[in-house]
C-alpha cells in the first residue's frame, strides 16, 4: 500500500515536462503544486470533499447503530426464524450493486430523494448494516448470558441492557465497523454516479472520473486527484488505527 501511494505522491508533485521526459518512476526535479491547484479549482474540491465526508460519516454512524439494533434482537433477543433472518442478511451482502441501480433510482424518483445526499445516506446505511448485522449477531450470540440476567434482576430494561452493558463491552468491534463503513462508502463510485448527477452533490470518487478524456489524459493531474482523494480516507484510518487494532485483538481473543 505504501509504495503505490509514494508513486502517486511523486507524480502529483512533478511538472508535466518532468513526467514526459523521465517517466513515472523518476524522482521529481523540484516540487510543483500546479496540478493539485488545477484539480482543486476544476472540480471545486472543497465542496466535493465536504459531500463525501458528510455522506461517509453519516453512513458510518447510522450503519453501526442499525447493526447494533438488529444484532441485539437476533443475537441476544433470539427472535424466531433467526437462521432465516441471518440468511437474508448474507444474501444482501452478496447481491451486486449493479442489480440495485434501477430499483433504487426508481424509488428515489418516486419519493423525491433523487439527487440528494440523503438518498445515498439511506441506501448505504442499509447496505453496510447488512454486513454489520451478520458480523455482530455472531458476536452478541456468544455474549455472556449471566451478565444480562444479572442486569435484568437489578431491574434493567431491554434498552438499558443494550446501551449500558452490550454497547460498552462491544465498543472495540463497533469501532472496527465504523472505520470499515466510512472507508467503504468513501470509495463507492457506481451508486453516487447514478444517484447524484448534479455537480453540487458530487462525491470525491465521482469527481475523479471527470479527468478521464476519450483520447487524452493529464497524468500529473490524475495523480494529484488520486492523492487528494486518498488522503482524507487515509487520515481517518490513521486516527482510528488504535481502535481498529484493539477491535481485531479483541476478536482474536474471543
Amino acid at each position: 500500500m505504501v509504495l503505490p501511494l509514494l508513486i502517486v505522491l511523486d507524480n502529483a508533485v512533478k511538472s508535466p515536462a518532468d513526467y514526459s521526459a523521465h517517466g513515472p518512476l523518476s524522482l521529481p526535479h523540484g516540487i510543483h503544486l500546479d496540478a493539485l491547484k488545477d484539480f482543486w479549482n476544476r472540480v471545486d474540491f472543497g465542496r466535493v470533499l465536504l459531500n463525501s465526508v458528510l455522506i461517509s460519516g453519516s453512513v458510518a454512524v447510522a450503519g453501526v447503530v442499525l447493526s447494533v439494533l438488529n444484532a441485539y434482537a437476533i443475537g441476544i433477543g433470539r427472535i424466531r426464524g433467526r437462521t432465516w433472518v441471518l440468511a437474508f442478511f448474507v444474501l444482501a451482502n452478496v447481491l451486486p450493486q449493479e442489480a440495485l441501480v434501477y430499483p433504487l433510482y426508481y424509488l428515489a424518483k418516486q419519493v423525491g430523494l433523487y439527487d440528494t445526499r440523503l438518498s445515498l445516506v439511506i441506501v448505504f446505511s442499509v447496505i453496510q448494516a447488512a454486513f454489520g448485522t451478520y458480523l455482530l449477531s455472531s458476536v452478541l450470540g456468544a455474549f455472556p448470558r449471566e451478565i444480562i440476567e444479572a442486569a435484568r434482576i437489578d431491574g434493567a430494561g431491554s434498552w438499558q441492557v443494550l446501551w449500558r452493558i452490550v454497547v460498552p463491552v462491544s465498543r472495540p468491534t463497533l469501532g472496527v465497523l465504523l472505520v470499515f463503513f466510512f472507508v467503504w462508502t468513501w470509495n463507492e463510485f457506481l451508486l453516487p454516479l447514478v444517484m447524484l448527477p448534479s455537480n453540487d452533490n458530487q462525491t470525491v470518487s465521482v469527481a475523479l472520473g471527470v479527468l478521464q478524456g476519450q483520447r487524452l489524459m493529464d497524468a500529473t493531474m490524475t495523480n494529484a486527484a488520486g492523492l487528494l482523494g486518498a488522503l482524507p480516507a487515509l487520515a481517518f484510518f490513521l486516527v482510528f488505527q488504535r481502535t481498529l487494532t484493539r477491535g481485531i485483538a479483541v476478536g482474536a481473543v474471543r
